[in-house]
């Protein structure tokens, strides 16, 4: 049986606020793989990919997206803002909002009084091969819509190796008896609202702060196959004392950006 809703005064004006960073690592071994590389990033997550997750992100958290503004970069990357509505938007606020054409690499997405972000780093080392893909994805809503909804399908679109959320809820609203509500949902951890397969295929470490309505969890694949992370080449190619130089590059880039920091 559904637990009742909360009976509130007003508008709900919490804010909840979901943050990603998302990495992709890769090794190319030569300069001209690496520039193939940064070339496939940029049409696989160009900005109508992008855009287009957005797009279903805005239908599964329920907002409604009223305009957006994008600008490109030079020599890569680029900005779009997508304004969202809660509530469904009415003809005479749709006039003239028709979505235009995408852009490349970066969509940032803001909803009325929230706003929903996504920026894309691609990166390479000139000296030791390493490729790293960053997407940061930023999801904040104001009101009964939850970011959390969108959480297992940002990460399957992604694919990513490493994993950052934070999850948090700010301000507060008040119940029709004036109380103040800090959280209108129970929240142990973000880990709670990840699918199976995810918790099956991650590596996972929490750091809450509840008293603060604040979650932190970092992600990190189990499972390590050498021919995921090579661009342009397979490990069976590779004579077995430079795959093995590879494969401790590559775990060496994984622990850091796992915890952030040199190693």
């Amino acid at each position: 049986m559904a637990k009742p809703r909360l009976k509130l005064h007003g508008f709900n004006n919490l804010t909840k606020a979901l943050s990603f960073n998302l990495y992709d690592i890769c090794y190319a071994m030569s300069p001209e793989e690496r520039d193939a590389y940064i070339q496939y990033i940029d049409e696989a997550y160009n900005a109508e990919r992008l855009t287009q997750i957005l797009s279903d992100v805005s239908d599964i958290i329920g907002a409604n997206i009223l305009n957006i503004a994008r600008q490109d970069y030079d020599p890569q990357g680029a900005s779009v803002t997508v304004l969202i509505a809660e509530e469904p938007v009415s003809p005479e606020q749709a006039a003239g909002n028709e979505s235009p054409g995408p852009l490349p690499e970066t969509v940032l997405a803001h909803l009325d009084k929230s706003h929903i972000t996504v920026h894309t780093y691609p990166e390479i080392h000139p000296h030791d091969g390493i490729c790293t893909f960053r997407a940061d994805i930023d999801v904040a809503t104001c009101g009964v819509i939850s970011p959390l909804k969108a959480l297992n399908y940002l990460i399957h679109s992604f694919e990513s190796d490493i994993v950052t959320v934070d999850y948090r809820v700010r301000g507060f609203t008040r119940d029709v008896r004036g109380r103040k509500h800090f959280i209108d949902h129970k929240m142990t951890s973000i880990q709670n609202y990840l699918s199976r397969d995810t918790r099956t295929a991650y590596e996972m470490i929490d750091v809450n702060v509840y008293q603060d309505n604040l979650f932190h969890t970092k992600m990190r694949l189990k499972h390590f196959d050498l021919d995921n992370y090579l661009f342009a080449t397979s490990a069976d190619a590779l004579p077995t004392a430079e795959r093995r130089k590879i494969e401790r590059r590559l775990k060496k880039e994984t622990q850091e950006l796992f915890y952030g920091r040199n190693l």
